[in-house]
């Protein structure tokens, strides 16, 4: 019997990530979840019983480091890659603070490079014609004032996806990203609390209501697959239309 192919979701306790893991796990993937929440090997004993959680901050290149040793020692090497790990930490643009600035550049740009790197290097090492999906966001386009270190990181990811499918396409290693738009997860909690935030995000979102992680995680697993050969470099965005507006409504 055939091992399965290991895909690796970091950020996969919760939210997206999870809801990619369970995409990618239908589609045959063996999966290895990383979090810096503590339930993750919780969550990792949803997707089955060969599945394994690691406890990671990916903000921390020395635990990204790390895991991926006891990875390629435990489980051998990562077959696809899904960088969804992020925070936003949002606040006034005048007051933002520094060390709050270059936390959220360590998680969501730095940590995924440092993952992006160490994936691929196994990929080429096994000889594996790999598939890796970073996380962007709109707001690698376009900017809200409150979360001006989420928007660069963003902005970041897509530079560092293409710079990285140029840099991997010798090797047949593909790297795409996603760029949710307004996603009901965690992060949108407030907003889904608030008639006035939510009448925002309805005004500048065509299809008129927010996306679902698994609508996310579908277009995750379609990267990775083998319909997906000829794609590389590109940053698909999923954002019910909100790209394409030059107004509100």
């Amino acid at each position: 019997m055939t091992e399965r192919p290991i895909a690796l979701v970091t950020g996969g306790a919760q939210g997206i990530g999870h809801a990619c893991a369970e995409a990618l796990a239908n589609d045959g993937f063996r999966i290895i979840l990383a979090d810096i929440n503590a339930s993750v090997g919780d969550a990792a004993k949803t997707l089955g019983q060969d599945a394994s959680g690691f406890v990671c901050d990916m903000g921390d290149p020395g635990q990204v480091s790390d895991m991926f040793d006891r990875i390629a020692a435990d489980h051998g090497p990562v077959s696809a890659l899904v960088n969804n790990a992020g925070i936003s930490e949002p606040g006034d643009f005048l007051n933002y603070d520094i060390a709050t600035f270059q936390k959220v550049i360590d998680v969501n740009l730095t940590g995924a490079f440092a993952a992006l790197q160490r994936a691929a290097r196994m990929m080429i090492d096994a000889g594996i014609e790999g598939a890796i999906v970073n996380m962007s966001s709109i707001n690698a386009q376009v900017a809200i004032p409150a979360i001006p270190a989420y928007c660069a990181s963003k902005g970041g990811v897509m530079q560092l996806t293409k710079a990285a499918a140029l840099a991997l396409a010798p090797h047949n290693v593909r790297v795409n990203a996603v760029g949710p738009g307004s996603i009901d997860t965690a992060m949108m909690a407030a907003v889904n609390s608030s008639p006035d935030a939510m009448k925002m995000i309805m005004s500048r979102t065509p299809l008129k209501r927010v996306g679902t992680p698994s609508e996310i995680a579908d277009v995750v697993a379609f990267l990775i697959s083998g319909k997906a050969s000829y794609i590389t470099g590109e940053t698909i965005y999923v954002d019910g239309g909100r790209l394409g507006m030059n107004y509100v409504c």
